[in-house]
């Protein structure tokens, strides 16, 4: 199996991190095009980019203001094995945001394709919190 890390430090609380990547609200301001789920056990999200890219995750491991993470439930064949979340500490009135994204059955272009995007996504996320900065949907990788 291959796994994508990324550590980063944003400038904010572990509750302002929390809920941009976690409430549909927030996410569809740097990642989805429209999202909907609630960050509880066992509770299902859509992953919304486009009709051709219509994805759904369980919430496998949540605890608010500390980890949250999605196990994909249908999407491609190359996502639908894996897992993605954040784990979160407080450092100095700085967040700590441990990004993993686990399971990928293939270090193919997908998943080489993911990290790259990821990386400029989660670059996207932390100029959110930080600034306010929405990137149109469109304009997103």
């Amino acid at each position: 199996m291959h796994n994508i890390y990324f550590d980063l430090y944003i400038n904010s609380s572990v509750k302002q991190v929390f809920d941009a990547f976690c409430l549909p609200e927030h996410l569809d301001n740097w990642w989805t095009l429209k999202s909907s789920g609630k960050p509880e056990l066992g509770h299902i999200y859509n992953l919304n980019f486009t009709d051709d890219y219509n994805w759904f995750a369980e919430v496998s491991k949540v605890k608010a203001n500390e980890y949250f993470y999605l196990k994909m439930t249908d999407s491609s064949s190359d996502w639908n094995p894996t897992t993605f979340g954040i784990t979160l500490e407080s450092h100095d009135n700085k967040t700590l945001f441990k990004f993993s994204h686990t399971n990928w059955p293939e270090n193919n272009h997908e998943f080489r394709n993911s990290s790259f995007c990821w990386a400029q996504l989660l670059q996207g996320l932390k100029n959110y919190i930080e600034k306010g900065n929405v990137i149109p949907f469109e304009q997103r990788n």
